[in-house]
């Protein structure tokens, strides 16, 4: 094993925390008023704009893609693991440099699945900063965990595909720059499990399609969206089809190993700000006499905090040296594990930095309570900590029944 960074990564860590420290950090507070101004939960205020330039200057763009295509040089999942550490410290600051999800995995399967045409119409602007884009596969009225389940219906009418069906916590599809949803359904039910589901390109504006309400996480409106989306007769050209007729499961498996990586990435640098906060919190704080950071009890809970990060970086690292070396189908296991244990991690380090404020972190003056209110949703998107466990124990359980 071998965890060291390439040249290439130190360079583009300095390069981040630099554009993070000057840019990325003081504009939180302009994004906060440009948004209260435009008076519409889901505007895309100009800072946005601005700090998506300023990282295309300084060489932070489309970070994420570990394929090399005509328009990026690619990244290892080791090299980028540190990068997106960095990123999730701030909720602007993968937006900025153009690696923010869903568009990430929606990119990368574009890369892997998509035609020349379906590039140029939908990963070129994607790659670009220009249009956002959603992934439709969860669906209200089925226990979605278990993709099998999606009742989605796709059916090929000559040359098009009509689509009927729903789907909910459809992320960014509130985006008034969402153009394009990769849309997962069933072409042939009557084929085993998983051959049954294809996915199927479907631009936002097209007739029968109807962003229903925006769901709430928590009673938090998130900028880009979580919707429920209906689709009513919906009709398509067959050529949107992406990639093979009934392969949608094996796409959708492609797409989630290296989003659930990512996800713990980001988290692992959004519990490092917590911690800081909470840190710097007990050194200011005076209780009885002295700061809070010397009573007994909280130097055990920051102890503890510094432990469990440590922990959960190196199984992410490893994870993603596993990835770049094995496959990410090899690395099935330990990517449903760092799934379950990230998110848990966090949550406990954020319950704590709340507690450390008090009244204050649960209140709008701490990014605590948003921190916490999103990162809970991790337990549940990308496969439930069930599934995962699922996942660790059956192959655990395969190495016994092998021998």
């Amino acid at each position: 094993m071998d965890f060291a960074l390439s040249s290439t990564c130190q360079e583009l860590q300095k390069k981040l925390l630099d554009f993070m420290d000057e840019r990325v950090y003081p504009a939180e507070s302009v994004y906060r008023e440009q948004m209260a101004a435009a008076g519409d939960p889901h505007a895309h205020p100009q800072v946005i704009e601005d700090l998506k330039a300023e990282a295309r200057a300084r060489g932070l763009w489309n970070l994420f893609l570990p394929h090399r295509t005509q328009w990026t040089e690619g990244l290892s999942n080791l090299d980028y693991a540190p990068l997106a550490e960095i990123m999730g410290r701030s909720p602007l600051a993968s937006e900025a440099c153009n690696c923010a999800a869903p568009d990430t995995g929606n990119m990368e399967i574009f890369t892997m699945f998509g035609t020349p045409e379906q590039q140029e119409q939908w990963l070129h602007p994607l790659l670009e900063g220009e249009i956002r884009s959603a992934f439709a596969m969860t669906e209200p009225a089925v226990a979605s965990s278990d993709a099998t389940n999606i009742e989605c219906s796709i059916v090929r009418e000559g040359d098009e595909y009509v689509i009927t069906g729903r789907k909910w916590y459809i992320s960014g599809a509130a985006s008034h720059r969402c153009k394009i949803l990769i849309v997962m359904g069933k072409t042939d039910p009557s084929a085993s499990p998983h051959l049954q589901q294809s996915m199927v390109l479907v631009p936002i504006d097209t007739p029968g399609v109807t962003v229903v309400r925006n769901m709430q996480v928590f009673g938090y409106t998130d900028r880009e969206g979580h919707c429920e989306v209906g689709f009513e007769g919906v009709r398509v050209p067959v050529t949107n089809l992406l990639g093979q007729e009934n392969g949608g499961f094996a796409i959708a498996q492609a797409r989630l190993g290296p989003g659930r990586i990512h996800h713990c990435m980001r988290t692992i640098g959004a519990t490092e700000r917590a911690l800081d906060l909470l840190c710097s919190r007990s050194l200011a704080r005076v209780a009885f006499g002295k700061t809070i950071a010397e009573q007994g009890a909280w130097e055990q809970r920051i102890a503890d905090a510094r432990i469990a990060i440590d922990q959960a970086r190196l199984y992410t690292l490893y994870t993603a040296w596993l990835m770049d070396t094995a496959g990410n189908k090899a690395a099935r296991t330990e990517i449903s594990a760092i799934k379950v244990a990230v998110p848990q991690m966090a949550l406990q380090v954020i319950d704590d930095a709340i507690q450390m404020f008090g009244a204050a972190g649960v209140s709008q003056d701490t990014p605590l309570a948003a921190l916490y209110a999103g990162i809970r949703t991790l337990r549940i998107a990308d496969g439930p900590d069930e599934v995962h466990r699922r996942t660790v124990a059956r192959r655990e359980l395969r190495k016994h029944e092998q021998r």
